[in-house]
Formats: structure tokens, sequence, C-alpha cells
């Protein structure tokens, strides 16, 4: 009756563990996968700085626990580059969803209410750009959007980091159950010999 007990237990954990896997994967697919197949920007490239420079105050909608919501202003950054084949000035984003937060934007800072700080914040990132005139940075091969961004945040790379526990635990999961529906198969047979033998001993 223990060896049973334990049985279930491990059968229970094996089939709990598929079943959060399973929903972490239907969470990583309405939220992650679909950014990760829209994005066009597949092509690596070495990007040429032309320019780094602020633009207008943009809005920025700011919410706090202490405060009701409130429109503020941040800084925006706007850098303009080439990439290695070719003279047409490209506008760089920070990530993927840059455009879709504000267009006319590289670079996009955290919204804080300290308009100062994140002045401070953006002359450090524009004197890092106009450091490293140089860097790599990604566009779309097919040329169906005239911009670049700096890095991906739905490469593959990152696909692979945000699957890799929810599938490491569906394995386990399946493993679990699996051994001990093979071990009870085998209980279950030696259980048998054993009666076949007694009887034919009798």
């Amino acid at each position: 009756m223990a060896q049973k007990r334990g049985e279930t237990r491990a059968v229970c954990l094996g089939i709990g563990m598929i079943i959060c896997s399973v929903m972490m994967f239907f969470l990583l697919g309405v939220t992650v996968l679909p950014k990760y197949i829209k994005s066009v920007w597949t092509a690596e490239s070495t990007c040429t700085l032309v320019q780094a420079t602020f633009k207008d105050k943009t809005n920025c909608i700011h919410n706090s626990n202490t405060k009701p919501e409130s429109i503020l202003k941040y800084p925006c950054l706007e850098v303009l580059v080439n990439l290695n084949f070719s003279e047409d000035i490209f506008m760089l984003y920070h990530t993927e969803e840059s455009p879709e937060w504000n267009n006319k934007c590289s670079y996009i800072p955290e919204c804080k209410q300290n308009y100062t700080e994140m002045v401070i914040h953006i002359q450090e990132i524009q004197r890092k750009f106009n450091k490293s005139s140089s860097f790599v940075c990604y566009f779309d091969p097919k040329g169906r959007h005239k911009s670049t961004i700096l890095m991906r945040k739905f490469g593959p790379q990152k696909m692979i980091s945000y699957f890799f526990w929810p599938t490491s635990m569906f394995a386990v999961g399946l493993c679990v159950v699996i051994i001990v529906k093979i071990s009870q198969y085998f209980a279950m047979v030696s259980l048998q010999a054993n009666k076949a033998l007694e009887i034919v001993k009798a």
C-alpha cells in the first residue's frame, strides 16, 4: 500500500509538471511567439553613426500609487545610422518594441517623475553612441522597414531561453510518469510470474 501511495504521488507530480509546462507554453505562445514571428529585423550588419540628437519633449504616461495618472514629459533620443552596404540613412531603434511605443524616438527612457534624471541618462547614452561610431545592429533584409534595431528582444537565442524551462519541466514530468508506469508494469509481470510458478508447484 505504501508503494502504491508513493507511485500515485509520483504520477500526480509528473502530471502536475506537465500541466504547468503546457500552461507556460500557452502563455509564451500568445505573448512572446507572435512578436518573434512578426519581427522583420533578422539580418545582422554593422551600423555607422550619422548623428544622435535630442528631439522635442514627448508625452509620457506615468502611473503612481500615491498620485493619480498624470502626463509627464521625457527626452527623446533620435539616432540615425548608415548600414555598411548602403549610403541610405536609417532610423535606429533600441528593440523591436520601440517603434510601437514611439516611432520618432530611438530610445525611450523609463518613465520617471524626475525629468533631470532622464536627461542625464539620455546624455550618457548619447555619449556612448558618439564614442563607438560603429556597432552591430539588425535590419530587415527584405527592405520592408527602412529602420534598424540595436538589439533583438525576440531573437532565436532569446526564444530558446524563454522556452528552455517549460520544455525541461515537461520532459521531467513525462519521464516521471513513464518511469512509474514501467515500474508498475514490471511489478505486475513479476507478480503474475510468481503466481504461475506457485500454481505449477502446487
